[in-house]
């Protein structure tokens, strides 16, 4: 690949396990080639791999649906610029592969890279291969229409997205940390979330805040909702763009301990 990087957004995803994957055994490329052998089209996603992929996966099913899920609640618009997603064999193919084309980039399961010209997921088939796809084709998807996301909520709303279908992006594993977190003294700050630059200065906890943010934004009231819309569609334009903590009246005080009472609702609804 000789294309320059603009940026990466990387993940630590977990939860859901996909059974059935292929029989990788025969492979024989060299451990730093992308998969080609095989590729599907699915709307925006086109696919790459080095086994046959059946058309009707239940995972590429899931990952093409996305696409009119994410644009409906968000109120965007859809986009035909592709989608490069290479599945890798093995993690150790994945990374080889990374190492060599881009070595700045710390050891993950899973990447979405931007370039000037593309837009391309890379993953292995993997335990948690479900969960890391949706929460990088995520990324594809909202970076196809909405070019300019903060970091913060560019890695709020994948986590949202990367929540099986049904849930209304309620991430188990976020509301846990968070509720604890509370225990702590840890109180929600979406200035300082807004003061993150890149991905390497997220910690998990501000992974989960920024998914909190985002959920509590879609999922408590249709005006939040709007105004979170209203927010992306502003982000589309030419024009700069205010941080959202603007546009949230009471960000500091009322709205962050509403944002606390949500944390602890959506805690009780898991028991």
């Amino acid at each position: 690949m000789t294309e320059n990087v603009k940026h990466a957004r990387l993940v630590f995803i977990a939860l859901v396990a996909l059974g059935g994957c292929a029989n990788w055994s025969h492979w024989r490329a060299r451990p730093t080639t992308l998969p080609s052998r095989n590729s599907l089209v699915l709307d925006q996603l086109v696919v790459f791999s080095d086994t046959p992929l059946p058309e009707h996966h239940r995972l590429l099913d899931e990952l093409r649906v996305q696409r009119s899920l994410l644009a409906t609640k968000l109120a965007l618009p859809t986009s035909d610029e592709p989608i490069h997603v290479y599945l890798f064999p093995t993690s150790e193919r994945l990374e080889a592969f990374m190492t060599v084309e881009f070595p700045a980039l710390p050891k993950r399961r899973a990447f979405f890279v931007e370039s000037d010209t593309r837009l391309s997921v890379y993953a292995h088939w993997g335990d948690r291969v479900a969960e890391d796809l949706r929460h990088e084709v995520a990324h594809g998807y909202l970076h196809a229409v909405v070019p300019r996301l903060p970091l913060w909520l560019d890695e709020g709303l994948a986590e949202y997205f990367e929540v099986p279908r049904g849930m209304n992006g309620a991430n188990r594993a976020h509301i846990e940390q968070l509720n604890d977190d509370l225990t702590r003294g840890w109180r929600p700050n979406l200035r300082q979330l807004e003061r993150l630059r890149e991905t390497g200065e997220m910690t998990q906890r501000e992974y989960a805040e920024s998914w909190a943010w985002v959920h509590f934004l879609l999922e408590t009231s249709p005006e939040r909702r709007l105004l979170l819309q209203g927010y992306l569609l502003s982000l589309r334009g030419e024009a700069p763009v205010e941080p959202l903590s603007t546009r949230l009246p009471g960000v500091d005080t009322v709205m962050t301990q509403q944002l606390i009472e949500h944390l602890q609702r959506l805690r009780q609804s898991l028991q």
